[in-house]
């Protein structure tokens, strides 16, 4: 083999070349499988190309492997999956592809071995396996692939316009394989993205986000973040991030350029956290910016209650890319409009009310918020980046203080609102509303008890206050 591979590996190759070998059809290993192994990335996929019937391959395949895997197969575009221990294998016939302008869906035909990796996106993803008797294990690479691994180099077999204009989708996977790998995109590629940025209006939401979303899980997000503004890309498939690019003065006094800091957030939180969502949070924590920014000539420039704005952003944001409306979305929209709270915190003399509110509010993620609120400092003097990260710790510190003492994460007041309904014989209203609100505000504020008796007692008062009688 001229890849490394395990024994369990080698033993699946070698069994489906038996397989081909018994159909008497061509067959090789092609693609991310061949790229990963060469640059020592771990991988659980592998693709298998054959010059004949890639289902009937799969159905050969699963009847010699043990345990029996079963068949996964869409007849309509000739591929087959089959699921064996931990392993995907997908397998295709080779086959060559034209494509219309209108349109990203191509013309399929069968094809040679030669037809088939012509098709391929990048150099690096149209190396081949052989497995076949004559030369089982001879890597076959017709376009240098291994050679740009080498020089760490994203670039396409063909014409890149022609590449481009055929599926406009692989102009997000070149960025997103350049972001995950940290390689170069080649200049006449990354020329041709720019020119053939607008195509990408044709593939469906749900691809792009896809690919956007593996961007940002790559290990440094902001290589990709940055290619897709630069490219043109970021300005047609998320436009309220590029409003966030550049810094304007007046009087000498100027603000950050809020894209670039929000791109060092999001790789600040890469650094600690898989969550895809803590990273949207991170992309989208100062998206209120643009519509809030305000020079006052007493302060500068101002953003004030930018992180209200971008709350109310997120779910349409979401809702654009195709992205869940559900736990998911209200976690990024909480994260975003608490961004600011922790900061508040790290002032001198403050308040167990204040920790207590802030516990409450954020319940479980307020480990998630207070990762955030670390990420957010960009900072280029060390020493203030230092004195912040300090003061942050000295907070975690409070937090943990205050929910031991007080236990008000993921709290409800020890008096409900059924509780106060059945004891004044009130129906469902503002009254009850107002005492149990009365009741959680006077436990926060640290005025009684986090326990059922102060509580009680104090619903007494107020009830008394407002002339309710208890039922006997």
């Amino acid at each position: 083999m001229d890849i490394q591979c395990t024994d369990k590996e080698l033993f699946v190759f070698e069994k489906i070349a038996q397989a081909a070998a018994v159909m008497n059809v061509p067959c090789y290993l092609i693609g991310g499988f061949v790229r990963d192994r060469l640059i020592g990335r771990p991988t659980k996929d592998a693709d298998i190309v054959c010059t004949g019937d890639g289902i009937k391959l799969a159905h050969q395949v699963a009847a010699i492997l043990q345990p029996k895997p079963s068949v996964s197969f869409f007849k309509n575009f000739g591929t087959a999956q089959i699921k064996w221990e931990d392993w995907e294998i997908e397998f295709v016939g080779a086959r060559k592809e034209s494509y219309r302008a209108e349109s990203r869906n191509p013309d399929v035909e069968p094809g040679t071995m030669e037809d088939d990796q012509l098709r391929r996106d990048f150099t690096i993803n149209a190396m081949a396996i052989s497995l076949n008797a004559a030369d089982f294990g001879r890597l076959i690479d017709p376009f240098e692939g291994r050679k740009d691994l080498e020089k760490k180099l994203i670039r396409t077999p063909l014409d890149p316009l022609r590449t481009f204009s055929d599926d406009p989708l692989r102009m997000m996977r070149a960025i997103r394989f350049a972001t995950q790998l940290n390689f170069i995109i080649d200049d006449s590629t990354l020329g041709a993205i720019t020119a053939d940025a607008p195509r990408i209006k044709i593939v469906s939401q749900e691809r792009i986000t896809d690919e956007l979303n593996k961007i940002i899980l790559s290990p440094k997000p902001s290589i990709g973040l940055d290619l897709l503004y630069r490219t043109g890309l970021l300005n047609i498939i998320f436009p309220q991030m590029v409003d966030l690019v550049g810094a304007e003065y007046i009087d000498g006094h100027g603000h950050k350029d809020n894209f670039y800091h929000t791109l060092q957030v999001v790789d600040n939180i890469s650094r600690h956290t898989d969550d895809l969502w803590l990273r949207w949070a991170a992309i989208l924590h100062d998206i209120g910016k643009p519509a809030t920014k305000k020079f006052e000539k007493d302060q500068g420039w101002t953003f004030h209650g930018h992180e209200v704005v971008g709350g109310r952003m997120v779910p349409k944001i979401f809702a654009r890319l195709k992205l869940p409306q559900n736990e998911k979305m209200r976690f990024v929209r909480k994260m975003v409009e608490y961004h600011l709270r922790p900061i508040s915190l790290t002032k001198e003399n403050i308040t167990d009310s204040a920790i207590r509110r802030l516990l409450f509010d954020t319940g479980d993620d307020i480990d998630a918020l207070m990762t955030l609120c670390e990420a957010d400092i960009t900072s280029k003097n060390r020493q203030k980046v230092r004195r912040f990260l300090d003061n942050f710790e000295l907070v975690r510190e409070r937090l943990k203080e205050v929910e031991e003492k007080d236990r008000v994460r993921n709290w409800q007041p020890p008096v409900t609102g059924e509780m106060i309904m059945e004891k004044f014989g009130l129906p469902p209203g503002r009254t009850v509303g107002e005492l149990k609100n009365a009741i959680r505000e006077a436990i926060l504020d640290g005025v009684i008890e986090n326990n059922y008796e102060s509580a009680y007692n104090f619903m007494m008062e107020k009830a008394a206050a407002l002339n309710l009688t208890a039922v006997k």
